[in-house]
């Protein structure tokens, strides 16, 4: 497995193994011993899978307490996948990182906890899997504005975003719950 730092670097993008031939192919998409080894020792708790349809927007999500790392990957179909940190005392504050996740290319991505998430379905569908390092509390779930432009996101070109009422009442970073 390969870890390398994102324009974020506690943000990093993990490219797994992969055994391939004409049978398919076979990949770890989790090895505490591995991942350790890689600096990433995290307890993972819960795991969700979602399914979007193209031009679906989900997020920019965060929890401000009981604060979630997150490990993700796409299993079918492609995002573009963003993360902002918001954590004040970071000198990256505000700053965010875009990256396309596939099923076909097999990127996962670490963010720690202190970053917002968020994704836009960029094929007919996609399949969004995440392992996270603490529960869903829905009274501690924040949402950042996806298009406010504080963070300067260069989201994919597409038609109006499809948006849960939650994400498109985002809050901008000015005004947003953050991190010390």
């Amino acid at each position: 497995m390969n870890v390398t730092p994102t324009a974020l670097p506690d943000v990093k993008l993990i490219l797994p193994r992969v055994f391939g031939d004409d049978r398919g192919f076979f990949m770890e998409s989790w090895n505490a011993r591995a991942f350790a080894a890689a600096g990433l020792d995290a307890t993972f708790v819960q795991d969700n899978h979602s399914r979007s349809r193209r031009g679906v927007l989900r997020g920019l999500h965060y929890q401000i307490e009981h604060a979630q790392g997150k490990l993700v990957r796409v299993v079918a179909g492609e995002v573009f996948d963003v993360v902002v940190d918001l954590r004040r005392g970071s000198p990256t504050f505000g700053r965010s990182v875009g990256l396309t996740l596939s099923a076909q290319n097999r990127r996962m991505l670490w963010v720690p906890p202190g970053f917002a998430h968020g994704f836009l379905a960029v094929s007919d569908y996609a399949e969004f899997l995440y392992k996270t390092t603490d529960y869903w509390y829905p009274e501690h779930e924040r949402t950042l504005l996806w298009n406010d432009p504080a963070l300067g996101i260069e989201w994919p070109p597409s038609d109006v975003p499809i948006l849960a009422a939650k994400d498109a009442a985002g809050t901008p970073l000015a005004t947003a719950d953050t991190y010390p």
